[in-house]
């Protein structure tokens, strides 16, 4: 073959080579978005109620994701972010109620509004806020929080005072025949906003400005040296974050058809700080799987317990003191040593130590509802069913056993952890990936 030949044959192949690991690159998102279209079919999954937790955890997720912009990407602990998700909400709701009127716009174009109205307010309440990182930042986040609250109560003719606005989502022009009153086909919207929003962030994470930001997070100073403005940096990151928690918002309002002053309480914000701290903060997946556990936990705890919020916080102290790499960076900690050759034996003995840990779960668990009712639940008795187990917390054998199991097995679970570690430390001396490292 001549050169020449040789060149066009080269020039042939490279775009088959770059589409190759193009679609490898981006294969995750398109297997995100084959199990979200399925999910709701899977066996557990294909009734109402089940439709609407996985409908509410996408809009978390998209809300984790926004403010994981600020707080995991630029390093700005936002303690009023809900703001954003709030005043977008009243947004997409107002043009809800315009279209309900006979306004045509079709439902699926109403989130929009939603992630103007937190753009419009990122850019205003922004300018102000970030002139100032760190503590300070936080405190005059807190500060907007507030005021804006009270403004809900002070403005009833757009905000609706304690009541809130209503709006219908069924009253809206159809879209290829559908009419949004279902679950399901609200579950593939805020799917299809939700994996919209998630690439959009991602490639922002990944653009100058995003990498800027992470600069800023890590090192202002030297930012400002090298000849770009930390403010500016700072001020970008809050609009864009404040976009995209209107996003979730908007798919809030259309979602639930109401949005009230809650929406923009402090509560919402520091839900909104637990999920991204919980699923990992330095980790764009992270915030998202902080989500999905927080709501699954606020849904599903809430239906069995009235200490649901005791878990919850005592779950957040955990990951805390214990992961303070999030749930994600746990996963991923594990990911490089699975091929290693004492995988199975670690598995063993993180086996080993999970039974006294649920034994001592056990104990606080019988020790919190027996507690929770006496102290608020005296006209149901003081018997009750517990894990299966019959529990009455008027006698003191009861109490002693589940005190008893809490000790103990809190004891026989601390003596594991040197075992844990030093299984976990060899494993991670054997993985393929460490092997692979070149000599420090």
């Amino acid at each position: 073959m001549t050169r020449g030949g040789a060149e066009v044959a080269v020039a042939g192949a490279m775009p088959h080579r770059e589409r190759a690991p193009a679609l490898r690159r981006h294969a995750a998102w398109w297997l995100a978005a084959l199990a979200l279209l399925a999910l709701p079919y899977l066996p557990g999954l294909a009734s109402d109620f089940a439709r609407s937790l996985l409908t509410q955890m996408g809009i978390a997720a998209v809300f984790a994701l926004s403010y994981n912009v600020l707080f995991g990407q630029t390093g700005l602990l936002s303690f009023g972010h809900a703001v954003y998700f709030g005043l977008g909400g009243y947004a997409a709701l107002h043009l809800l109620r315009f279209i309900n009127q006979g306004l045509p716009v079709p439902l699926p174009f109403v989130p929009i509004a939603g992630a103007l109205g937190g753009l419009l307010f990122g850019i205003l309440f922004g300018a102000v806020t970030t002139r100032r990182a760190g503590t300070i930042f936080a405190l005059i986040s807190l500060g907007v929080g507030e005021l804006v609250y009270a403004a809900t109560f002070m403005l009833p003719g757009l905000f609706g005072g304690e009541e809130g606005i209503t709006a219908s989502r069924t009253r809206a022009p159809l879209l290829l025949g559908i009419d949004f009153g279902s679950q399901l086909s609200m579950y593939y919207l805020v799917v299809a906003w939700g994996l919209l929003a998630a690439v959009l962030m991602y490639a922002f994470a990944r653009t100058p400005v995003g990498r800027l930001c992470n600069a800023v997070r890590d090192n202002p100073e030297r930012v400002e040296f090298v000849g770009y403005d930390p403010q500016r940096i700072r001020f970008i990151a809050f609009a864009v974050a404040g976009l995209f928690a209107g996003l979730a918002g908007g798919l809030s309002a259309i979602n639930y058809e109401i949005v009230s002053a809650d929406a923009v309480g402090a509560q919402r914000s520091g839900t909104v700080l637990v999920m991204t701290y919980i699923g990992g903060a330095r980790h764009f997946a992270g915030p998202v799987l902080g989500a999905i556990t927080i709501t699954w936990l606020q849904i599903g705890l809430s239906g069995y317990t009235t200490a649901w919020l005791l878990y919850l916080g005592l779950f957040f102290i955990a990951v805390i003191l214990f992961v303070p790499g999030g749930l994600a960076g746990l996963l991923l900690m594990h990911v490089p040593l699975v091929k290693a050759p004492g995988f199975v034996r670690l598995l063993g003995t993180y086996a080993l130590a999970t039974v006294p840990a649920v034994i001592a779960t056990a104990g606080l668990v019988v020790l919190i509802e027996m507690s929770y009712r006496l102290a608020t639940q005296p006209e149901l008795g003081t018997r009750m069913r517990l894990l299966g187990i019959p529990v009455d917390a008027s006698t003191a054998a009861s109490w002693t056993g589940a005190l008893a199991a809490l000790i103990l097995g809190f004891v026989v679970f601390r003596a594991t952890w040197p075992t844990v570690a030093a299984a976990f430390e060899r494993v991670q001396a054997a993985s393929p990936s460490r092997s692979r490292l070149p000599p420090s």
